[in-house]
């Protein structure tokens, strides 16, 4: 029996790892080549992950932004998604401002010029459409600039102010020159990371933000979803669930890594680890369509809201038939 050999493009996270440790177990008659790809950062095979799966069918599996992979899907182009999200985040820690400004809320960015890493970045995505349905504040009265081209054209909507600024590299350095007033990035500049130019983040305290957000909407916020080539899924329609089971075998040894308390080079690891435990009543990591479908129709109903998107559509149709029922 020939086996079948699957490619997965990924990035370096702690869940994957077992990916690239090889302790991951497939299932009989299944080879993996597991590629440690990034999307906007190099890392051991490379960059553009997204591109390198929808034009260059390099992967058959590949981790995808989730804004991303709504156009994709939106625009017909030829892949399903699997409810695997390996990437999560909240907008509020993600606003970034000067330490001398008076901007304390959204509500302050009113005609302010934000940078951006591009306006549909998934990131952008969620941080715009949490300041107009959690927060109320418009933002078509934001003043936005991007620093990358868009990875899938749109048509931006009449009205907003959309324009292309410096390298993302320079935002730290522009935000403490006064040419910008704020940036929204899932990375925020090395200059900034590394203290050699000033920025505070937006809210006085995102942890509370964050908790109260999670409070309201139940669910920690997804950036990333995995995503299969339709032609794979059409010949082989049981690798869908397949993958769903094998990412979450991963995911569940990788909880397992927090029991040394020196697994990672933070002092107190071990101590986050258990805060977070207590925080959330559920695990806000879990896979699968069903605990998921709210956060996934949150993100359709702002990519509409932005124009990214042109129809609202049923959260149903961007996953596979056979992994519905998780």
């Amino acid at each position: 029996m020939t086996a079948t050999k699957l490619s997965i493009g990924i990035e370096r996270y702690d869940r994957h790892f077992p990916f690239f440790d090889g302790t991951v177990i497939p299932p009989d008659g299944v080879e993996l080549d597991v590629y440690q790809a990034g999307q906007s950062s190099t890392l051991r095979d490379g960059d553009d992950r997204h591109e390198r799966m929808l034009h260059g069918g390099e992967f058959d599996i590949a981790e995808f932004s989730m804004s991303t992979f709504l156009m994709a899907k939106g625009r017909d182009l030829p892949i399903a998604g699997i409810p695997i999200f390996p990437r999560r985040l909240f907008s509020q820690s993600q606003m970034w401002v000067h330490p001398d400004s008076n901007l304390w809320h959204p509500k302050d960015l009113v005609g302010k010029k934000v940078a951006l890493s591009s306006f549909q970045t998934t990131l952008s995505l969620l941080a715009k459409g949490d300041m107009k349905f959690h927060y109320g504040v418009n933002w078509e009265d934001i003043h936005w600039l991007v620093t990358t081209d868009e990875k899938i054209k749109f048509d931006v909507k009449e009205g907003v102010k959309l324009d292309t600024i410096g390298k993302r590299s320079d935002l730290g350095r522009m935000l403490e020159d006064g040419e910008i007033d704020a940036f929204f990035l899932p990375h925020p500049p090395h200059s900034v990371v590394s203290g050699q130019t000033a920025a505070r983040r937006l809210f006085a305290d995102c942890k509370a933000e964050e908790i109260n957000y999670y409070e309201k909407h139940g669910d920690f916020p997804i950036m990333h979803v995995v995503a299969i080539r339709q032609s794979l899924l059409e010949k082989e329609p049981w690798v869908a669930k397949a993958a769903f089971d094998m990412f979450n075998q991963a995911k569940e040894l990788a909880e397992t890594f927090y029991e040394d308390p020196n697994w990672s080079r933070l002092a107190w690891g071990r101590h986050y680890f258990e805060e977070e435990r207590t925080l959330f009543v559920d695990d806000p990591w879990e896979n699968g369509f069903k605990r998921n479908k709210a956060n996934i129709e949150r993100f359709i109903k702002y990519s509409h809201d932005q124009g990214l998107i042109d129809a609202i559509y049923p959260a149903e149709s961007l996953f596979t038939e056979t992994t519905l029922d998780t």
